[in-house]
């Protein structure tokens, strides 16, 4: 076993027994423990970190964290408080518990895979599926199922998964206050574009690659956070326009680049100054 694999390991032992392990390495994805102070996001979505980031409690009313070796179950304090008003919401509207995914690392910051962004504290993925499910131990979320919402030819939700208690959760979070908006597959927008009688709230849900598996929540900046950098506005109106038509329309492919032009790998912008020296402080 390679001396990652040994140290992930390591990290997620003392992560169940409640141990807090000493920071391994200086690299976003190795960082184990937040910073001290207040919570403040620096950056974008996509080119950013989060000084004084608050753990999710693993277990709460209506939710629980899966995948919790990751170590991406840190926010901005009002994003544990989102995914636990969540909770709370969607226990009392009696909804089966639902899973939370991804927040952010510790310190935020570029992840080793699966997201572009994230890096803010402001992310929270939640999982569509709402079966009927045990409280599991946090070893055991490593791998639970994970169906898609959408048929075998990803064009129509599947009626069979994706139904009234997935649009009530979906509701919920979108009346939320603290929500900028709410990433979903084209198909599911369109789909309720076409099935919702009063479709103002679809305002927030945007469509994206992907997301028919769960859907990618997004806080806006909270109130005094100068270091935050937020999204340019959700355009007015429910977005069942030509900019939803244009996911389902066939796009011309990609140039070929000729083998003696390889492309180049696309550069990272560099972090914001605050970001650097988050990296490098130790706890």
């Amino acid at each position: 076993m390679g001396l990652k694999a040994t140290l992930g390991l390591t990290l997620f032992a003392a992560v169940l027994a409640g141990a807090t392990p000493p920071i391994l390495a200086s690299s976003w994805s190795e960082a184990v423990n937040p910073t001290a102070g207040p919570a403040q996001p620096i950056g974008g979505p996509a080119n950013g970190c989060i000084a004084g980031a608050k753990a999710l409690p693993l277990d709460g009313p209506g939710y629980e964290a899966i995948r919790v070796s990751r170590r991406r179950y840190f926010g901005h304090p009002g994003t544990v408080a989102f995914v636990e008003r969540l909770g709370r919401q969607a226990k009392a509207e009696g909804l089966q518990t639902f899973y939370v995914g991804d927040m952010s690392q510790p310190r935020g910051g570029p992840m080793s895979n699966g997201h572009g962004s994230h890096q803010t504290g402001l992310d929270v993925d939640i999982w569509f599926n709402l079966d009927p499910k045990p409280q599991l131990k946090p070893v055991a979320r490593e791998d639970v199922p994970l169906p898609s919402m959408l048929r075998l030819d990803k064009q129509e939700p599947d009626p069979t998964r994706f139904g009234a208690a997935q649009i009530r959760l979906l509701k919920l979070a979108a009346a939320d206050p603290a929500v900028d908006r709410i990433f979903i597959n084209p198909a599911l927008k369109r789909a309720l574009c076409v099935s919702e009688p009063n479709r103002a709230w679809l305002h927030r849900l945007r469509p994206w690659w992907g997301h028919d598996e769960h859907f990618h929540v997004r806080l806006a900046c909270p109130p005094g956070a100068a270091s935050c950098v937020s999204q340019a506005p959700v355009p007015p109106g429910d977005g069942c326009d030509a900019s939803l038509a244009w996911w389902f329309e066939p796009k011309p492919a990609a140039p070929v680049p000729a083998p003696s032009t390889p492309a180049k790998p696309k550069a990272r912008p560099p972090l914001p100054q605050a970001c650097k020296a988050l990296e490098a402080e130790r706890s």
